[in-house]
């Protein structure tokens, strides 16, 4: 039996979540808000929120008036977001490599780095396609990514986390093309072993990867849409429009 890809196995983990729960929801709503206000999409506009995890993102775009379906690989977190669920705001369990048939979208948003976990470029070419695949004509790309730059430069390579009873020993390593988590802990006497691997894209390999499909109109560094600088900004937050 073919191994599951370490993005599908690790997300679809209840110590994933354990590991992240301290997530600034706060944070992520005055984002989100504040993309809303810049791009200022049409009241009737349908989105998608790729990659959504449990759909802390796909909650707040909806409760701001938008039509969204959340799509994420892992079926514990849809399963979870389910729960907020109505008329206007849907998840399902979907592969962001493989185009959704038969929709079009006014916006796609890609948040909190979920780009860059696959070991090929071919993998992100077919990100992209399928993005331009359901965006409509002039649509909306967002990418919200690592800076990679700055944490390449910043690489914390050893880190304890003791969250919820569990110690979480995290060790970092930049092998020039993937930054590396390696994740071990101990659970009720038995030893866990997961791995994170996501390419450490800067924005010149971004503009590489999108132009085909896409035309950058803005980049910025933060959070609150603060000016790109490579060695210190926070974040890589890029806006693009479909061809």
């Amino acid at each position: 039996m073919q191994k599951k890809e370490w993005f599908a196995e690790w997300f679809d983990t209840r110590y994933y979540h354990i590991l992240y729960q301290n997530r600034d929801d706060e944070e992520a709503k005055r984002f989100i808000e504040a993309l809303l206000v810049f791009l200022k999409l049409s009241p009737n506009a349908s989105l998608l929120d790729l990659a959504c995890g449990k759909g802390r993102h796909s909650v707040t775009l909806n409760a701001n008036g938008y039509r969204v379906l959340g799509v994420d690989l892992s079926p514990q977190s849809i399963a979870y977001a389910k729960q907020f669920e109505n008329e206007d705001l849907s998840f399902s369990v979907h592969d962001m490599r493989i185009p959704i048939d038969g929709v079009g979208f006014d916006s796609v948003f890609n948040l909190f780095t979920s780009f860059g976990y696959f070991d090929s470029q071919a993998e992100n070419v077919e990100v992209c396609t399928a993005i331009a695949k359901m965006l409509k004509p002039e649509g909306k790309l967002v990418i919200d990514f690592m800076n990679a730059t700055k944490v390449i430069g910043n690489l914390v390579v050893k880190e304890r986390k003791s969250l919820s009873g569990i110690d979480f020993n995290i060790s970092r390593e930049y092998t020039g093309t993937h930054i590396v988590k390696d994740i071990r802990f101990n659970d009720n006497g038995e030893d866990y072993h997961f791995t994170e691997r996501v390419q450490t894209i800067d924005r010149m390999e971004f503009v590489k990867l999108l132009e085909p499909y896409f035309n950058i109109e803005f980049t910025f560094g933060s959070f609150d849409l603060d000016e790109y600088i490579p060695e210190k900004s926070d974040r890589l937050i890029i806006i693009a429009s479909r061809k």
